[in-house]
């Protein structure tokens, strides 16, 4: 009996492993973009939500401040969504950038809607003035040539759609990662980072980060904005993504240039870790992309597989030693992939701790994407039910 069920393993395994190995041959495929000698041509909007910001949207705008792109070519919206801290006081008070202050509170129909972060960013698309629509969030730092290798891809390239990168720590954003629950998230989001570029630069399913794209405001009434899926809480990033990767198939692309990521900081507690996990998760079976639905499917039963055979090797020793081994197998499948990944990020220092963190995100894939499907979380102080 065991070893029918262990040959099972042992082909779902090496399944997820072909997958990685693809993913790895992808981001390494990628080519770092390097920008054109130019003048300026793009003007920008750039959309910061925030809610209950007053921690870091002062750091935010800061580096917006401090761009080199033309202050004349780009403005900057921060759009509140029903903030009851000191946000607005921090954002009506800076001085380094003229910024254009909206208040969800002052707008109709902005209490009843379900999916708040999209009104947000609908909110701020109505009211820019500008061609090209930046995103990012009111935790996030960027580096001052960020907006200038988003206009460079979008010129160059005739972009509809731009994925960038995204890191935790580093930068302006912060120290690095010291913690547990800091490394375990950077090693986490580095993983989903790379997975994101390898993807997006094949075209093989639409991945992104809120934090960090860009598309033209044009394209996004074209689509009909959130027109479909704005009822789901989540999605801003991803799903919108894929409305103009159906109308635009070879216009999306990921942008890897280490001037182009932003950072930002890492949830500071486990429960919000699993918050902003779960939050994710809860969009997965909302993809029209089927492509996407079945990597996710294939990552989440690999993961089940291990967690049953910790259970069963309490009773069976002869499992306990085929876990161990398929879990050195599983390390060395993706250590290779994520170093590359992290390289690029300046991150590789914490590889050192990826081995001894596997059983951790085994037990944390499990949980999140259940609870993603099943459950409830709070963000932003709001309990959401799916």
């Amino acid at each position: 009996m065991s070893f029918p069920l262990a040959l099972i393993c042992c082909g779902v395994v090496a399944v997820y492993g072909g997958l990685i190995f693809w993913y790895h041959r992808a981001w390494r495929a990628l080519p770092v973009f390097r920008p054109e000698a130019s003048a300026p041509r793009t003007t920008i909007t750039v959309l910061v939500p925030a809610r209950n910001e007053e921690a870091n949207i002062g750091r935010c705008l800061q580096s917006l401040a401090a761009q080199r792109y033309p202050r004349d070519y780009f403005e900057v919206i921060v759009i509140d969504d029903h903030s009851t801290d000191g946000t607005a006081s921090i954002v009506n008070g800076f001085s380094g950038l003229p910024v254009r202050y909206l208040a969800l509170a002052e707008i109709a129909g902005a209490a009843t809607v379900t999916a708040h972060k999209k009104f947000a960013i609908e909110t701020g698309i109505r009211a820019a003035t500008r061609e090209l629509i930046v995103a990012t969030d009111a935790d996030c730092v960027a580096g001052p040539d960020w907006l200038s290798t988003l206009a460079a891809l979008y010129e160059q390239r005739g972009a509809k759609f731009i994925a960038a990168p995204v890191r935790i720590g580093g930068g302006a954003a912060g120290e690095r990662p010291h913690s547990l629950l800091a490394i375990f998230q950077t090693l986490d989001f580095i993983t989903l980072q790379g997975i994101t570029g390898a993807a997006v630069s094949k075209r093989i399913h639409s991945m992104c980060n809120g934090a960090n794209l860009a598309y033209p405001r044009e394209v996004f009434f074209e689509v009909e904005g959130f027109k479909g899926i704005d009822e789901i809480p989540s999605g801003d990033d991803m799903l919108l993504m894929h409305k103009i990767f159906l109308k635009y198939p070879e216009r999306v692309f990921f942008l890897k240039n280490p001037q182009a990521i932003v950072s930002t900081r890492p949830e500071t507690s486990w429960k919000g870790f699993f918050y902003q996990r779960i939050r994710w998760a809860s969009k997965a079976d909302r993809y029209d992309d089927r492509r996407i639905f079945w990597a996710l499917l294939l990552v989440y039963i690999v993961n089940v597989i291990f967690l049953a055979i910790a259970v069963v090797a309490l009773w069976n020793p002869w499992w306990q030693f085929f876990g161990i081994f398929l879990v050195i197998v599983k390390t060395l499948i993706e250590y290779f992939f994520v170093r590359d990944v992290a390289n690029f990020f300046d991150q590789s220092g914490l590889m050192i701790y990826f081995p001894f963190l596997q059983p951790l995100h085994i037990l944390y894939t499990v949980i999140a994407g259940w609870l993603g499907k099943f459950g409830s979380y709070r963000w932003k102080d709001r309990k959401i039910i799916k």
